[in-house]
């Protein structure tokens, strides 16, 4: 084709403009010509530049652009502009039947792709479950106005999910309702609502509200899918501003609670960059898939872009204990335990030479006397590697194997200085509520 171009006297003014497109035509690899002699010997040729439809079938791809300006009454799908800035080699597009695959005409997105309705859609998946709740104010029995927060309808029989700041006063152990609370839909009903169950350390509460109809319900995701930077969306009433929505990534996901200087029981926070306000608290945090996978409920005050929500996976365990004894049962072993990794192990074999041979495990640093731990005849510097007939390498690990079991005997195999290895058997007590 190029020498046949370089034999045929084409003339005239558009002479250059063809040649400029069949030179890019043949770059792409692409290029229909018809050469024939017409009756003065002299070759006409015509060029066609291929269709849209041409270029999706064969392994080359053309980014579009727009030359001029869009009509605001006739939005330009991508894809449908027809001025190709360059030509690209690709690999192949994939089989047809992928269900990933983003459509040709604009009309439908890839379910993994981020877009500019992404964020929306997630948003519009949870709204109608997202509710305002007011709750009466005051000091000595005395009202002194009402109280914004936030929840979410999670099942439709009318249970709401928050947190327990808002809707109780607690003291000491005990925690009584701050009365009747008045619970908003984004749709303008609202209902009377009264709190079924809260827990102080975990800050969850359950409301409920008499309905004759099913309400909107969220559907709950997994927070232990989530990874550092992964889009989140927060959603509420800051303020007192009904039906906002924030969005921000997550920045930690499994920050703790001695990190923020909080005191008692151990707890871990979904850290996040979401705006968040006074009224924010108890509203969802969602993901990109419209999933509820946390639970609002502070920020710093003196920074920007500190926000923490409660992750969805305890929250769920807490539902579960809500529903099977009306409260949380949390055992209690007596022991301050620290996650080990390759660099802490490496260091703690430079500074003690018999500090055993492990690759992964729990170390106990401090064992309270008189615990359960210490009865069972814990020491300072043990390192557990099975706890209940299971290998452990986290504390979390250690956690979940205990869930409720409250004074069931737990076997738990630790190794010692210069490799020696001990079982003990342990028997966890509930945890003093007031810790």
């Amino acid at each position: 084709m190029r020498n046949l171009l370089r034999k045929l006297p084409i003339l005239g003014k558009n002479s250059l403009l063809l040649h400029a497109a069949a030179t890019a035509a043949l770059g792409s690899g692409v290029l229909y010509a018809n050469a024939a002699p017409d009756s003065n010997s002299r070759f006409q040729v015509s060029l066609s530049l291929p269709t849209r439809g041409d270029l999706l079938s064969v392994p080359w791809r053309v980014p579009l652009f727009t030359l001029g300006p869009s009509m605001p009454d006739k939005p330009t799908a991508v894809g449908n502009d027809p001025y190709p800035l360059h030509f690209s080699r690709v690999s192949p597009d994939p089989p047809a039947d992928t269900k990933n695959q983003p459509s040709t005409d604009g009309s439908s997105h890839c379910s993994n792709c981020f877009t500019r309705d992404t964020i929306a859609n997630a948003a519009a998946k949870v709204s109608p479950a997202v509710v305002n709740l007011s709750v009466p104010k005051g000091i000595y029995g005395l009202t002194m106005g009402r109280s914004i927060g936030s929840g979410t309808i999670i099942d439709s029989d009318g249970t709401i999910l928050t947190c327990a700041h808002v809707v109780v006063d607690f003291q000491g152990v005990k925690a009584s309702s701050k009365g009747n609370i008045e619970v908003t839909m984004q749709d303008g009903r609202t209902f009377e609502g009264t709190v079924l169950n809260a827990d102080l350390h975990s800050d969850i509460a359950i409301v409920k509200v008499k309905t004759k109809s099913p309400l909107p319900a969220a559907k709950l995701g997994l927070s232990n899918k989530l990874r550092p930077g992964d889009w989140v969306i927060a959603m509420g009433c800051p303020l007192s501003l009904q039906n906002t929505v924030t969005a921000g990534i997550v920045s930690c996901i499994d920050r703790k609670s001695s990190d923020l200087g909080l005191g008692g029981m151990r707890r871990e926070y979904l850290q996040t960059d979401c705006p968040i306000n006074v009224g924010n608290s108890g509203g969802p945090l969602v993901n990109m898939d419209g999933e509820v996978v946390g639970v609002n409920n502070m920020k710093v005050l003196v920074a920007d872009g500190l926000s923490f929500a409660v992750p969805i996976d305890s929250v769920s365990k807490i539902i579960d204990q809500f529903k099977k004894r009306g409260r949380v049962v949390r055992p209690w072993l007596g022991l301050k335990m620290i996650d080990l990794n390759d660099m802490i192990i490496s260091q703690l074999k430079e500074r003690d030479p018999v500090f055993p041979n492990v690759n992964r495990g729990v170390l106990v640093p401090m064992v309270t006397p008189g615990s359960p731990g210490d009865h069972a005849g814990f020491r300072p510097g043990d390192v557990v590697t099975e706890f209940d007939g299971k290998p452990v390498g986290s504390i979390k690990e250690i956690i979940d194997l205990m869930d409720d079991k409250v004074g069931k005997p737990v076997k738990v195999v630790v190794k010692r200085a210069n490799n020696a290895e001990a079982t003990l058997t342990v028997t966890p007590e509930e945890a003093n509520p007031d810790m």
